[in-house]
């Protein structure tokens, strides 16, 4: 392979930590995919998927597309040392952590939930990031030993008494609870209150922790939520809409002075169907709720192919995980119900069979087929699961108006592609305007967390081989 050919691309991991993959220029993103796996150790992705940064937003790719789809013009022309960056994110939320069969992905996943609590807010949940914090600390820290009773009559050290001091400034509140809350409550409050929860998971072993709070972060109103900004009306300058793809539907807010305003709520059972024309995006509700058709703009549409085709795949991961789901919800109930543990225990082989038997871990490397047309259906969707029970390379999501299928790469002059890291300026202005799904500080820390990373590349001095 000329190196001329060559491009390299750098995935930032959920924890910080990122891989560099070297690819042709005629690749797709199934090579990065495949890369990437390799580098990891596992056999597939599951529930991660590989994404571009764009205004703001994680578009998640068409692996079938080219690269060049995504990085435009300045992929051809690259640097042959300065890498075009992608993501690792989660694609799907799960109801248990137990669905994720590989450890190392299930770390990934807890490590992204991690992030998301601290930007979270859900200010009426404010009990639950104290049980956050809890499950967090015992993965990450391990036992805490309880407080030796009778120190009231320690001596004072600063200003408190020295035992109760080091016992609880193990930890930065920073690290594992939202600013508002730090600022509701005090650091002196968190310091003092979250090891009283720590202690009481003495004895729970990392992995257990980890299930725990991916189970516990799935409460979380604005956790397990992948959010795309839209517009009401199609000249707005302001995006004002959010459009959460959750577990179990999806959530539509309205930003209100900076506050989410809740909307609609729709499972996937009150759905009737999702469309878009270019940039204008339809959802019909099912006529029982007797809602009108609503009508949102996405920035471009590409943007809008993205959501729809991200929207039809978590729908068809949550009708194939259904089953694996209750089982694994049976298990939980005997074991809370303190009943046949033994039994329970022995379990955990025969759950790792069920989820294969149910093609749990297919169905999510399935849902990155892409969606051939411009509107999902919920009843061809189910209808299309009734017949098949799986995609096997038909298409669930026909469009029964035969309205037009995508064009794979959008031509649209006024879009900006994300160019080379090195030569574009909005890696320094993430924040544009004030209109964020996450708070400024998130997009800053990830144009830093860009920046650090080229350029610990240019002072390596990384060459291609």
């Amino acid at each position: 392979m000329r190196t001329s050919q060559k491009r390299q691309v750098c995935v930032l991991l959920p924890n910080k930590q990122h891989l560099d993959c070297t690819v042709r220029v005629k690749h797709r993103g199934h090579e990065v995919l495949n890369s990437v796996l390799k580098q990891l150790g596992v056999s597939e992705l599951q529930v991660l998927g590989l994404a571009v940064l764009r205004d703001n937003e994680y578009l998640f790719l068409d692996l079938e597309q080219k690269l060049s789809n995504y990085f435009g013009k300045t992929w051809n022309r690259g640097s042959l040392t300065v890498p075009f960056i992608l993501f690792l994110r989660v694609k799907y939320y799960v109801e248990s952590g137990q669905l994720i069969l590989s450890s190392k992905v299930q770390d990934l996943y807890y490590a992204e939930l991690r992030q998301k609590l601290l930007h979270s807010q859900s200010r009426h949940q404010e009990a639950l990031f104290f049980q956050l914090a809890a499950s967090a600390l015992q993965a990450e820290v391990g036992d805490l030993e309880p407080r030796p009773e009778g120190n009231d009559d320690d001596e004072e050290e600063g200003g408190e008494k020295g035992q109760e001091r080091k016992h609880r400034l193990y930890f930065l509140p920073e690290d594992y609870f939202p600013s508002w809350l730090i600022k509701r409550r005090g650091r002196d409050f968190l310091l003092q209150h979250c090891p009283v929860l720590h202690v009481e998971l003495r004895g729970v072993t990392r992995s257990q922790a980890i299930l725990q709070f991916i189970k516990e972060a799935g409460i979380l109103q604005d956790g397990p939520v992948t959010f795309y900004r839209m517009r009401e009306k199609k000249k707005e300058l302001r995006s004002s809409i959010l459009l959460g793809v959750a577990l179990k539907g999806i959530h539509i807010y309205q930003e209100v002075e900076g506050k989410q305003s809740p909307l609609h709520d729709f499972t996937w059972t009150n759905i009737d169907r999702l469309t878009f024309q270019g940039s204008r995006f339809e959802i019909s509700a099912v006529g029982s709720l007797c809602l009108p058709k609503l009508v949102y703009y996405t920035p471009s549409s590409l943007h809008s192919k993205h959501v729809l085709r991200h929207l039809s795949d978590s729908h068809r991961l949550h009708i194939h995980s259904r089953g694996a789901v209750s089982y694994i919800q049976q298990l939980e109930d005997i074991q809370a119900s303190h009943f046949y543990k033994e039994a329970y225990i022995c379990d955990t082989t025969r759950l790792a069979q069920r989820l294969q038997n149910n093609s749990l871990s297919s169905s999510m490397s399935e849902c990155s087929v892409a969606v051939e047309t411009t509107t999902w259906s919920k009843e061809e969707a189910y209808e299309g699961d009734k017949v098949a029970g799986r995609l096997n390379g038909n298409n669930m999501f026909r469009d029964i108006a035969a309205l037009r299928e995508f064009e794979l790469c959008v031509d649209e002059p006024e879009e900006v592609f994300v160019d080379n890291p090195a030569e574009v300026a909005w890696l320094a202005e993430l924040s544009v305007d004030g209109q964020v799904l996450l708070p400024s500080s998130y997009w800053t820390a990830v144009a830093l967390e860009m920046k650090q990373v080229l350029r610990r590349r240019a002072d390596e001095g990384v060459s291609v081989d």
